[in-house]
């Protein structure tokens, strides 16, 4: 099993089965404190999240950050809506393309940069479900390949 990179937090490992990933972004994330903490225990989740663009902004939804255990009275929502930091040329490409219908931008990987925390970003189209099949069949090719190139040298 692969390991993940010293600074990676949290990957969404659902967002390649479900989306075509297009354009990627780098983001910073704007967190408190308590929030900060957490995520670098790694107490994040990406599954279902998703950014969305409100009043020019770019806004993180449905990701998941546990309260931080000894945050007292200091503790944030789990769930509430975080903004992303992108240049101002970057959020008016993102504007043009998730104006298309069936895109969207979902969260890929969170990591630490600088001891700041940033999200990867991807523009993603949804896949069809004979498509995920064909992913899922195509891996099992070059799974069981590698395993005879291995066996034979």
């Amino acid at each position: 099993m692969k390991e993940k990179p010293r600074n990676q937090v949290a990957t969404n490992r659902k967002a390649s089965h479900d989306y075509n990933i297009g354009e990627t972004y780098e983001a910073g994330l704007v967190l408190t404190g308590t929030e900060i903490k957490s995520v670098r225990a790694g107490k994040i989740n990406l599954k279902d999240g998703f950014a969305q663009l409100r009043q020019g902004e770019l806004w993180l939804e449905n990701v998941h950050i546990s309260p931080y255990e000894a945050g007292n009275q200091f503790n944030h929502d789990p769930l509430r809506n975080r903004k992303l930091l992108l240049h101002k040329r970057e959020l008016a490409k993102l504007a043009g393309i998730v104006k298309d219908k069936g895109v969207t931008v979902v969260p890929l990987k969170v990591y630490l940069k600088h001891g700041f925390a940033k999200v990867l970003i991807g523009v993603a189209t949804g896949k069809h479900e004979y498509d995920k099949r064909e992913t899922i069949k195509r891996r099992e090719q070059n799974r069981e390949l590698q395993r005879v190139l291995k066996n034979n040298f």
